[in-house]
């Protein structure tokens, strides 16, 4: 784990509000210079810290009408069942996020389809075939009045 002070704390929460603002402006921000500022990121980045950078997409405009949070049991607690599982869910381009949970469940995914027919397409032809896979429940989002990955 990396050891953050002060200004690093702040470099991170700039970062997270706005991934585009320019070096000059998260410098002002966090009271560093220009240069000093960029070696901080750097060093963020060198350390994982920022993992990356990434871009908020409009659902709407990209025909995402259904949201969906998941929870899959699966028949088998062991580490091939949890693997293959892992595997075919990773080749989903509908599964945003894979959790590997605690709980009564193994894992929590974050689903978008078009609309709820093709999440039922998904439901069936990919959880619905998955080997290993005991029970699905599916939480259908009906609005976010808070997300911060947006």
């Amino acid at each position: 784990m990396v050891e953050l002070d002060k200004i690093s704390t702040r470099i991170l929460r700039e970062l997270e509000l706005d991934g585009r603002i320019s070096n000059a402006e998260l410098a002002n921000r966090v009271g560093l210079s220009a240069s000093a500022c960029l070696r901080r990121v750097q060093e963020l980045e060198r350390s994982n810290t920022i993992k990356g950078y990434r871009a908020v997409l409009n659902q709407t405009q990209l025909g995402i009408g259904c949201v969906a949070y998941v929870t899959v049991g699966l028949s088998s607690h062991t580490k091939d069942a949890q693997l293959a599982f892992e595997g075919a869910i990773t080749l989903s381009p509908e599964v945003k996020e894979c959790h590997n949970i605690t709980g009564p469940f193994e894992y929590l995914l974050r689903v978008e389809t078009t609309d709820l027919i093709s999440y039922k397409t998904f439901h069936t032809d990919v959880l619905g075939t998955s080997a290993h896979v005991a029970s699905i429940t599916t939480h259908v989002v009906m609005g976010s009045p808070k997300d911060d990955r947006a």
